[in-house]
C-alpha cells in the first residue's frame, strides 16, 4: 500500500521526498532507470521527512526490530530502530558478517543471492519490520521475510521508500503487506 493511500493523501512530505530522489537514465545498464537515493540523503528535510513517516506508522506496532536489507536499507533502518526503541539488525550479503550466521538464497532476474544474518540476533516471536529503499520484483523481500522466519520472527511488514505501483513479486512476500512511500520517477533534470 503507498502511504498517499493511507491517510498521507495530500501529503507535501511525500512528494518532496519524490522529488529529492535522482533518477539516472540507463544505470547500471541500458533500459534501467536508476532510483538514485543518495540525493533524498543529502536533503536534510526530506531525508528527515522519509524517516519520520516510517516511525509515525511503526510507533505504537509494537515493533522490536527493524531488519535492514543490505545496503541501502541501512540507511533508513537504524533512525527508525532508535526512534521506535527497537533493535536494529542488518541482512547482510555473504561473507560481511563475521560469527556464525544463517542464511537465505533467492534468485533475481539476472542471477541468484544471498541474504545472511547473525544466529541469535532475533529471537522467536520478535515483531519485524523489513526495510529497503526500493522493491520491484519482491525477491530481496520475500528472502528476508523467509530468513526472519526460520528463525520464529513475526514479520509484521515491510516497508520501502520507492516501490512500483504494482510490484510483480508482491505475491511472493507470504501475504505480508508492503508500505511504499513514492514510485518510482521517470526522468529528472539534474543529470
Amino acid at each position: 500500500m503507498f502511504a498517499a493511500e493511507n491517510g498521507l493523501k495530500g501529503d507535501p512530505r511525500l512528494q518532496a521526498i519524490s522529488d529529492a530522489i535522482r533518477v539516472v537514465p540507463h544505470f547500471p545498464k541500458p533500459g534501467i532507470m536508476f532510483q538514485d537515493i543518495t540525493t533524498l540523503l543529502l536533503d536534510h528535510k526530506a531525508f528527515k521527512d522519509t524517516v519520520d513517516i516510517f516511525v509515525d506508522r511503526y510507533r505504537d506496532m509494537d515493533i522490536s526490530v527493524v531488519a535492514g536489507v543490505e545496503a541501502r536499507g541501512f540507511m533508513f533502518g537504524p533512525s527508525i530502530a532508535l526512534a521506535i526503541g527497537a533493535k536494529f539488525v542488518p541482512l547482510r550479503k555473504p561473507r560481511k558478517l563475521p560469527g556464525e550466521v544463517i542464511a537465505e538464497a533467492y534468485d533475481l532476474e539476472y542471477g541468484s543471492d544471498c541474504l545472511e544474518m547473525h544466529v541469535g540476533a532475533v529471537q522467536p516471536g520478535e515483531r519485524v519490520i523489513v526495510i529497503d529503499d526500493l522493491v520491484a520484483t519482491g525477491g530481496t523481500l520475500s528472502a528476508a521475510i523467509r530468513l526472519l522466519e526460520r528463525v520464529g520472527a513475526q514479520v509484521v511488514e515491510c516497508a520501502c521508500v520507492i516501490g512500483l505501483r504494482e510490484v510483480k513479486g508482491q505475491r511472493r512476500l507470504n501475504g505480508k503487506p508492503l508500505y511504499i512511500l513514492v514510485e518510482p520517477r521517470e526522468i529528472d533534470g539534474c543529470y
